[in-house]
């Protein structure tokens, strides 16, 4: 392996940072359009989230709801975070009551027709989606900022619901949407240049690191997760059990492995009682109610402290669902099967020109996704290990599941002695 130095690490991420800003093909003196109000619609976890960021910045925010109700415990949420950071020391308590000063809550999408930009956070569910941006393509004024916070779906589906596709973008904030410092900017088909030019300036104005990325299922960050997750069950299948793939991956030096991750988020995501998905592990466990760290029960038991505990529950349920024995499956081994191919869908993702370049792959996952910076990214972490030790292993993961084949891209550098973090594949296309 080659090891790079700590400065060597340091200034490659300092550079891929400051490059991620870049958009080749956007003029410099492309217009930016005004933004002054902005529209949040959603106000749960995410949205109230995504609003503290502008009201933080000076923006009045008007965040819509359903209910009252939602609307009032968005709005304590909020609130809460303020008041505890006020607490904390970090601002005095009249700048609580500026913040909140900036915002305006109302039931209904018409009357945010007259914000500059507006921001849908609402559940990830395509028809939804589809039915509120008709809604928004009829209310909302001429030159408008249509975004759509998805974390996975098609947002030319999206911008096809409406006349002006030219005014759609992503923007896509990491949870908690009021810490984590990413923000990825999805172009789509028809997605205006000043629209571009307007949201990555927004981006830096409301403190964020922003990627700009194609349309693609998951995009960049989520779709090289899709690839460890899969390969994170699969280890369940073979009898690894999943503390087993966290503490590998915690070694490598993740602060969370995938099913730490799954409990935090909540195993009930997208799974409703009675269902049968392609996670049968995972519907049993909800099944029990355990359904992660809310409900003190997930892959793992919980204290009153929320300590992760290996669980004779999760262990029996994964026997008698596999029917694999036991592994002893090294932490080396967990770590190639579960960071090789993540790199290599990487190389998948600016073969399809769904990236600006290689680093901004590393932006996000160092980012937004919790990346060890002692690795530089996964780009950077394929150009320690080497191209051809990718190709070994993936190999012989596309033998067992074509969904993981070699890229063509990881072939060549292998071929050639080339770096992961050189690729050109011609940037970002829609």
């Amino acid at each position: 392996m080659n090891t790079p130095t700590d400065e060597e690490i340091g200034a490659y991420i300092a550079a891929a940072g400051h490059a991620a800003w870049e958009v080749p093909d956007l003029p410099q003196d492309t217009p930016r359009r005004d933004v002054k109000t902005v529209g949040i619609i959603g106000a749960g976890t995410m949205g109230g989230g995504i609003a503290m960021n502008f009201a933080t910045a000076g923006f009045e925010v008007k965040i819509v709801d359903t209910s009252q109700e939602g609307l009032d415990r968005g709005l304590a949420v909020v609130r809460g975070n303020y008041q505890r950071s006020s607490d904390k020391g970090r601002f005095p308590q009249d700048e609580v009551e500026a913040r909140m000063g900036r915002f305006h809550g109302t039931l209904a999408i018409a009357d945010l027709a007259d914000c500059d930009l507006i921001i849908e956070a609402v559940f990830e569910n395509m028809d939804l989606k589809r039915k509120i941006f008709t809604e928004l393509d009829a209310v909302m004024k001429p030159g408008a900022i249509l975004a759509t916070n998805t974390s996975a779906l098609n947002i030319d589906e999206i911008a096809a619901m409406t006349k002006r596709p030219e005014d759609v973008i992503g923007l896509h904030f990491f949870s908690p949407a009021n810490v984590m410092k990413l923000l990825e900017i999805v172009r789509a088909k028809h997605t205006a240049d000043d629209v571009v030019a307007t949201c990555m300036d927004l981006a830096k104005t409301i403190n964020k690191i922003a990627a700009l990325v194609g349309v693609c299922p998951g995009f960049v960050g989520n779709r090289i997760l899709f690839a460890r997750q899969i390969q994170a069950n699969k280890l369940v299948y073979q009898g690894v059990m999943p503390w087993d793939v966290d503490a590998a991956l915690n070694q490598f030096g993740f602060k969370m492995g995938p099913f730490q991750m799954s409990d935090l988020a909540g195993l009930d995501i997208g799974w409703s009682k009675g269902a049968k998905t392609e996670n049968p592990i995972r519907d049993a466990l909800c099944e029990l109610d355990r359904r992660g760290q809310k409900t003190k029960a997930g892959f793992y038991d919980y204290d009153e402290n929320r300590r992760p505990i290996p669980s004779d529950v999760t262990a029996g349920i994964i026997k008698d669902i596999t029917g694999a024995e036991p592994s002893t499956m090294s932490a080396e081994e967990m770590i190639e099967i579960c960071i090789y191919p993540m790199i290599n869908e990487a190389v998948k993702i600016l073969e399809e020109n769904k990236a600006q370049r290689p680093s901004d792959v590393d932006v996000v996952w160092l980012n937004g996704y919790g990346w060890p910076a002692d690795k530089g990214g996964p780009m950077f972490y394929g150009d320690m290990v080497g191209a051809q030790a990718v190709l070994d292993r993936m190999e012989k993961l596309g033998a067992d599941d074509p969904a993981f084949a070699p890229a063509e891209t990881l072939r060549k550098l292998a071929a050639s002695g080339g770096k992961f973090t050189e690729i050109d594949t011609g940037g970002l296309k829609v």
